[in-house]
């Protein structure tokens, strides 16, 4: 058993971490505090200089463009990544653009390959994903309102979605609707490409995540399809495909997103050290001679290696068993790694006192865009009960 990354991918995680620290990082505040479309420019420049450094698009196929990186290394690069709010962006490898480009490249045909794979995979365009609706609850997909109906060779959209991220400034949605209705559950639905300038797609706003107005790529949009209308052949795969292909992007997006995770703890992690090193409480002693900052950050360093291990571990079965094969470690790694993120950046944010909660630290931002991460791809509560029905089920055989 090596723990050590795989021998080919080493220079490359040294080059993204130098990347990250020296190009990424400097620039950060000024982004967030400018707001990603103000920054646009800046970010621009970023990505020119990955893409010039041979960086560009980690999982994206390299007949693409890409390194085209297995589960395993693109989960060693997105910790890299995550060290910074800006980092998959800069590289060409965020969401939910990755995922939708993985379903373009697998079931989209020689039209929308060329019409949206492409420019996506340059990092020409940007794409959005459209399936939480608000009077559905997102933890059952089945339960959807939105309609696609057939009328003659396109499809009549009717419905309502929010929180499909990245919507402002998207040039195409991926949307899941209902065109099976008397199907079962799990096959009445279908994904389908609608560009976001076909009459009817009506962006009703960008919502506000704890009071933060998020714009362009870092946003939350509510959305209403009226009679939208767009080809049959937009549709992405067979008819009723859609929670199967919802799934198989959901799964190795857990693992992109746990890593993420991984890569924001050792961000908040040398962030909470540093300051209580240096932090004096009185004329001698600083907060890191006190047991309960002490004990939390040997917890930390405990549970974020614990879970690098487990998110790994989980990367490595998809790739050498299959999906179904790591379905329990999946679950596992969802609640549980998004727990541990959580709860560092709330021991950090207490240790940094009113410094924590202000914006002059990354931490803020990060306590209040991270919190979703216990309800976005399923709520924790749900993978808990999954989990445990699976193991419990083999116990009753």
């Amino acid at each position: 058993m090596d723990f050590d990354p795989p021998e080919a991918v080493r220079p490359l995680l040294a080059k993204i971490s130098q990347f990250v620290e020296d190009t990424i990082l400097p620039a950060e505040r000024d982004v967030m505090e400018r707001g990603w479309k103000a920054a646009d420019p800046i970010l621009r420049e970023l990505r020119a200089k990955c893409r010039a450094a041979g960086m560009w698009g980690p999982n994206i196929p390299k007949e693409l463009g890409g390194l085209g990186l297995g589960l395993v290394e693109h989960g060693l690069v997105s910790e890299r990544l995550g060290r910074t709010p800006l980092g998959h962006y800069v590289f060409g490898c965020q969401a939910p653009d990755a995922g939708n480009l993985e379903i373009l490249h697998k079931y989209g045909s020689a039209e929308q390959k060329a019409r949206y794979l492409e420019p996506l995979a340059k990092g020409e365009i940007r794409s959005c994903f459209s399936m939480t609706e608000p009077e559905n609850p997102g933890s059952n997909p089945t339960l959807m309102s939105c309609r696609a109906v057939k009328s003659g060779d396109q499809y009549v959209i009717d419905g309502h979605k929010w929180f499909t991220s990245s919507a402002d400034g998207a040039a195409f949605a991926i949307v899941m609707a209902v065109t099976n209705p008397e199907a079962p559950p799990h096959g009445r639905a279908s994904m389908i490409i609608v560009p976001t300038d076909t009459p009817g797609f009506d962006l009703v706003r960008n919502i506000k995540i704890m009071g933060d107005a998020g714009d362009g790529w870092a946003s939350h949009a509510e959305i209403w399809y009226r009679d939208v209308k767009v080809p049959i052949a937009n549709r992405l795969g067979p008819e009723g495909s859609g929670f199967l292909i919802a799934q198989e992007r959901l799964g190795p997006g857990r693992i992109h997103h746990c890593m993420r995770w991984i890569g924001i703890c050792e961000r908040v992690f040398d962030t909470m050290c540093r300051h209580i090193t240096h932090r004096k409480i009185d004329d001698e002693k600083t907060l890191a001679t006190r047991q309960i900052a002490q004990a939390w950050v040997a917890e930390a360093r405990a549970e974020v290696d614990a879970s690098r291990l487990m998110v790994l571990h989980a990367a490595w079965t998809i790739e050498k068993k299959g999906f179904q094969a790591a379905r329990d470690q999946v679950s596992a790694i969802k609640f549980y790694v998004a727990d541990v993120m959580m709860r560092l950046i709330d021991h950090a944010v207490q240790l940094h006192g009113a410094l924590g909660i202000s914006s002059d630290t990354v931490l803020g931002h990060y306590y209040v865009h991270e919190r979703g991460a216990r309800i976005y791809d399923g709520p924790d509560e749900v993978h808990k009960m999954v989990l445990a029905k699976r193991i419990l089920a083999r116990y009753s055989a």
